[in-house]
């Protein structure tokens, strides 16, 4: 299945109004990643057992690991939850970024290393997070 197609059947399985946020956060992304790669992670394993929330993903990023390893992986993950939004930005080095830098002026929002984490879009300043968003796609690294 096309990815588009997966991701708007994702959106058809959201309720109001997390899904008129989820698409507002996903057109603000869209323009940031510049005609970058788009993903759709539907949660599920092999045996279709769920094990983790559907997952929209932005722009591309290879991830190596210890055992070297290397995957293929998005920069810039979107993801409803059951409490709100949380958005991951994956790939930065320096963990404390996001929240020294942003945190303050983001508004009511969780963030660790990678995640921010909101109730609403009415929370949180957008223009915060999208700079946050251009941060981590300029400095994802390939690990």
């Amino acid at each position: 299945m096309q990815v588009t197609k997966e991701i708007n059947q994702y959106f058809s399985t959201l309720a109001e109004p997390k899904l008129s946020e989820m698409k507002q956060v996903h057109q603000l992304i869209i323009p940031l990643i510049k005609g970058g790669k788009l993903w759709f992670e539907a949660g599920k394993d092999q045996s279709d057992k769920t094990i983790h929330n559907p997952t929209i993903g932005y722009g591309h990023q290879t991830i190596k690991y210890a055992n070297g390893i290397t995957k293929d992986f998005f920069q810039i993950g979107l993801s409803a939850n059951t409490t709100g939004i949380s958005i991951y930005i994956l790939g930065i080095k320096d963990k404390t970024y996001l929240l020294q830098t942003f945190g303050p002026s983001l508004g009511k929002a969780k963030i660790t290393g990678y995640c921010i984490r909101f109730k609403s879009i009415k929370d949180i300043d957008l223009a915060v997070l999208e700079a946050a968003l251009q941060y981590g796609i300029a400095n994802s690294e390939v690990r």
